[in-house]
């Protein structure tokens, strides 16, 4: 198996990482801020917490990570209210750790996050179906469709999970209604309508394929996979460092500030090992990938 490991300085982890806590009570006391003097015009506040809810997903995506404290169970804790409403953080947390087998990565059966679909079954779909799943493929249709499509796939999956016995699936929902319910008794305690609420939650994920539009691209060798993007603006903070994705990739377990640091430190050695998959910011993913697609949809170099 290729190694897509960078050669970095050891860095001792801390009890608490007090970066990511000083994140986490910003993002939920901006998120309590707009739905609580946002009910006058709920609908000025959707983007506003769109933007909260984005951090939350990425301050999700840290505690599976084993951040910001050395206790998992407190980490869960910390992140479990289900401010994006769609998605378990248990099925995130498992769905997410297995698409962290980067010998898989865009694999269309063996890569929770993969866009990829086998060619044979790319070519039995009904065309209205491809139609949508090309459009799905430009930028603006992933950040306008991405949310539904991707929903629809999941819990349609998730479904036949259940129904032929998978019990950690099945708890992982059973758990959901716990996350749900101090967000929806603080929503009614305010006054803040669900309308609203569910389009930001709805443009929080598409804010968020944003982030996952090209991490991964088909490349025969595994380390090739996986993209670099050199942006240090307000999307960069939104995904935690995440558009350093090669570099979490091959240390997974670094804080999101950490990141760039050791992207710095290693530049020459990561953009050697990702075959130079690398791109200077996300405005230049947008000029170039609006109105086009990056990728087909069925998987270039799938071979069963």
């Amino acid at each position: 198996m290729q190694n897509c490991d960078i050669e970095t300085r050891s860095i001792r982890r801390p009890r608490i990482e007090w970066p990511t806590l000083g994140v986490l009570a910003g993002c939920y006391a901006l998120w309590l801020a707009a739905t609580a003097l946002g009910t006058a015009a709920p609908w000025l506040a959707v983007p506003v917490l769109a933007v909260a809810l984005t951090l939350h997903s990425s301050l999700q995506h840290e505690a599976t990570h084993g951040h910001p404290t050395r206790n998992r169970r407190l980490n869960t804790a910390l992140v479990f209210p289900a401010l994006g409403l769609f998605v378990p953080y248990g099925r995130f947390r498992d769905t997410h750790m297995a698409h962290h087998r980067d010998e898989r990565l865009t694999d269309p059966y063996d890569d929770p996050e993969s866009n990829y679909l086998d060619p044979a079954m790319w070519h039995r779909l009904p065309v209205p179906v491809r139609a949508v799943l090309r459009a799905n493929n430009t930028l603006l249709g992933r950040v306008l469709l991405g949310p539904a499509v991707s929903m629809a796939v999941f819990w349609v999956e998730d479904a036949g999970k259940i129904l032929a016995g998978d019990r950690r699936v099945r708890t992982a929902w059973a758990e959901h209604p716990f996350a749900l319910l101090p967000v929806i008794a603080w929503l009614v305690w305010v006054g803040f309508p669900l309308l609203p609420y569910l389009a930001a939650a709805y443009l929080g994920m598409g804010i968020l394929k944003i982030r996952t539009f090209l991490e991964h691209r088909a490349h025969e060798e595994a380390c090739g996979r996986t993209v670099i993007i050199e942006d240090r603006g307000p999307l960069a903070f939104l995904f935690l460092n995440n558009n350093f994705h090669a570099v979490h990739h091959m240390r997974p377990w670094l804080a999101w500030y950490e990141l760039p640091g050791a992207y710095r430190a290693a530049r020459g050695a990561v953009l050697a090992r990702n075959a130079g998959y690398r791109y200077r910011s996300y405005a230049e993913v947008m000029r170039r990938f609006l109105l086009r697609a990056k990728d087909p949809v069925p998987h270039p170099l799938w071979r069963p």
